[in-house]
């Protein structure tokens, strides 16, 4: 099952239930909401009154993607506001297999973010609290970035250790994942994409336009029986 997560950071937030609404209708499986702190990394985005807004408009999955310094402060915070799922950058914390045990507690799923200079290992002890693993393409902080093609054999590695374990845990990967990117990512072993200017948010075409070529390419990497 390949998923498609439009990120809501790219969004027109004027027209915010518009294009939520758009989104719903388009059949789009999830929702990346990225938190920043400015401080992990030198930007700010949204926060828990966005989250608890979009969460009054859909009841769509919401995948906060949280790139903040000491995540394990506010995931009662999010937690109320309306999230599904939190995903915390193994770097940001120095209790990575207690924050997502904390996680858990407050009934979401837990992700580990991974950028792209972080080596796999520091998955080897949680991956028994590990619903799904972000990878990142680009490093974390501003959209509009080049794909670091390195990446794709961190997807291989990753898909590989993944499944050598007995283990069924999706990859999300995140950073111009777009007509260039998504097929070799989906042969790799990649199978949540999050969509941002490079495809759901895309200009010149509509984001439901946008999500069917999305879903084109996941047929032509590896065929519509799959998708």
């Amino acid at each position: 099952m390949l998923e498609i997560g439009p990120s809501l950071m790219c969004a027109d937030l004027g027209n915010l239930e518009r294009d939520v609404r758009e989104l719903d209708a388009a059949g789009v499986d999830f929702y990346h909401i990225d938190v920043m702190d400015g401080s992990f990394v030198p930007n700010f985005t949204l926060g828990p009154d966005f989250v608890h807004k979009v969460r009054a408009i859909t009841n769509k999955p919401l995948d906060l993607h949280m790139m903040v310094e000491r995540p394990e402060r506010y995931i009662d915070m999010f937690s109320l506001a309306g999230a599904s799922g939190i995903a915390i950058h193994a770097e940001s914390t120095r209790n990575l297999q207690g924050t997502l045990t904390a996680i858990h507690k407050a009934g979401l799923k837990a992700g580990v973010a991974i950028s792209p200079a972080t080596p796999l290992d520091v998955l080897d002890y949680v991956y028994d609290v590990t619903d799904y693993v972000i990878l990142m393409t680009v490093n974390p902080g501003f959209a509009g970035q080049r794909f670091i093609e390195p990446m794709y054999g961190k997807i291989s590695d990753l898909a590989n250790r993944i499944r050598n374990r007995g283990m069924n845990i999706p990859i999300e990967v995140d950073g111009n994942i777009g007509r260039q990117t998504i097929p070799e990512c989906v042969r790799r072993g990649a199978t949540r994409f999050i969509g941002g200017t490079s495809a759901i948010f895309r200009e010149g075409c509509s984001l439901a336009e946008n999500v069917r070529a999305t879903r084109e390419l996941f047929k032509e990497a590896v065929g519509p029986q799959e998708v």
